[in-house]
């Protein structure tokens, strides 16, 4: 296997590697941007390594964690309802797979816990500057503004519609495969958007 090479711009390489039941998806790797966003880039980052600690003094961090929903957007424009950083759709016709994988709640592992390294549940958008431009890229997700914590999506195609609304922190750079065999897989025996198997963090850390 050849050697690792970091980012020429000097940000940080961390990876995922993803199982679906059991089942080893393959190895996802992510440049972070701490140039342009440097708190949102650490944040995920310490959650990646696990030096973030939890309040029991243990370290806390997306290893073991699972993606908790794989999302569905309409296909016609101006059918898209939002919601707390997630699009629904009433339409099963108008579904398709494209739109994001959401993790990183390893707390409640349903969407519903936050956690962040400052101290607190959530910290502020640190800025917009960075677009959602294309897919494999790395986002925070949000309850509205000013509450990031520890969940985040990758985008699968293009979503301007979060333009200004989810900080962008990183895109993925080796890996896009495994986000594809992720998008595909099946959902709706559990709920809404959430893997029939459990789709999991089985190690990351830090290139």
């Amino acid at each position: 296997m050849p050697p690792t090479q970091l980012p020429p711009s000097g940000n940080p390489l961390v990876f995922f590697d993803i199982t679906l039941g059991g089942e080893v998806l393959g190895r996802i790797k992510f440049e972070l941007f701490a140039d342009v966003v440097p708190k949102t880039a650490e944040n995920f980052r310490q959650f990646c390594t696990g030096e973030s600690k939890g309040p029991n003094g243990r370290p806390q961090g997306y290893k073991g964690s699972k993606f908790h929903r794989v999302a569905l957007t309409r296909a016609s424009e101006g059918l898209r309802e939002q919601f707390e950083g997630r699009l629904l759709t009433k339409d099963p016709a108008l579904q398709i797979k494209d739109f994001m994988c959401q993790g990183g709640d390893f707390l409640n592992g349903d969407g519903t816990g936050s956690t962040c390294i400052y101290g607190l549940k959530t910290f502020e958008d640190e800025n917009f500057m960075i677009k959602h431009t294309e897919p494999g890229l790395l986002s925070m997700a949000n309850a509205g503004p000013n509450s990031n914590g520890c969940q985040f999506f990758i985008t699968t195609v293009p979503t301007p519609f979060l333009d200004n609304k989810h900080v962008v922190f990183g895109k993925v750079v080796d890996g896009l495969d495994v986000v594809r065999k992720m998008e595909q897989t099946k959902t709706g025996y559990r709920g809404k958007d959430v893997p029939n198997l459990d789709m999991v963090i089985a190690l990351c850390g830090e290139m």
